[in-house]
């Protein structure tokens, strides 16, 4: 596998599980010095597990729905490794149900983890990102795209993380730091392993999240991501990309 990433700090959340381990493996197995973040420390541990140059590797546990500990993260970044090339925003939680059932905590929640987690990991990157032309990657949703029934919170938070995408390719151009979206449909995930829907939901509105080639793999994401975060892709910006297999086509 080619080194696109030596010599490069990545700064990965949600590495624990999913796409976020694929990601933080692929950008280390590309040469990258990689930080990663997670609320679930024994999967940190796991994935550190995979990863044997233990020089190129620092993990935090954290929650990154606090503002305070998405600057914590950058800073951190900064200490450990010297600087942050990539911002890799892949944390997320789901949340689904009939709009009547969605508690005002639940709400919140979803809003922090998914959205505004993602506004100040971007805000505290910044200065870090000027400095050495880097680029940002945010991890959206198929539910950015076109609705979707029974997740009405999750859709919400994803739109807003490709608008904010889009926002900031613009505003940020100036400084020469590209920031890029991307959309995953139905995924191998312990997420997606554990979404559930109402008991009386309508089959149909069920299956139209899923795509014609059935889920994706992590690692498949995680080579857009790595792609989009290379000098390969250096005129890509403010690009919110699905990769659903036509779900989202018609």
């Amino acid at each position: 596998m080619a080194e696109r990433f030596g010599g490069k700090v990545a700064l990965i959340t949600g590495a624990g599980s999913g796409i976020g381990r694929a990601c933080a493996e692929r950008f280390y197995a590309e040469g990258a010095k990689v930080i990663l973040v997670d609320i679930n420390a024994q999967g940190l541990d796991d994935t550190v597990v995979q990863m044997p140059d233990s020089a190129r590797v620092h993990s935090m546990v954290a929650d990154i729905s606090s503002p305070e500990v998405c600057h914590v993260a950058v800073a951190t970044t900064v200490e450990v490794f010297g600087q942050l090339d990539v911002l890799c925003n892949i944390a997320g939680i789901f949340l689904s149900g009939r709009i009547e059932d969605i508690t005002p905590e639940a709400w919140q929640r979803i809003l922090q983890v998914n959205l505004t987690s993602v506004f100040f990991l971007c805000q505290a990157a910044v200065p870090e990102l000027t400095k050495t032309r880097g680029n940002i990657i945010n991890m959206a949703s198929t539910a950015a795209l076109t609705g979707q029934a029974y997740s009405s919170p999750y859709g919400v938070t994803k739109a807003g993380v490709a608008m904010l995408t889009k926002s900031l390719s613009m505003e940020l151009a100036e400084r020469s730091i590209r920031v890029n979206a991307v959309c995953p449909g139905a995924v191998n995930t312990p997420l997606a392993a554990t979404a559930s829907f109402p008991q009386d939901a309508t089959p149909r509105l069920i299956d139209k999240l899923m795509s014609f080639y059935g889920f994706a793999e992590p690692s498949e994401v995680a080579a857009l991501v790595a792609f989009i975060a290379s000098e390969e892709a250096r005129y890509m910006s403010g690009s919110v990309v699905p990769i659903d297999g036509a779900q989202t086509a018609g």
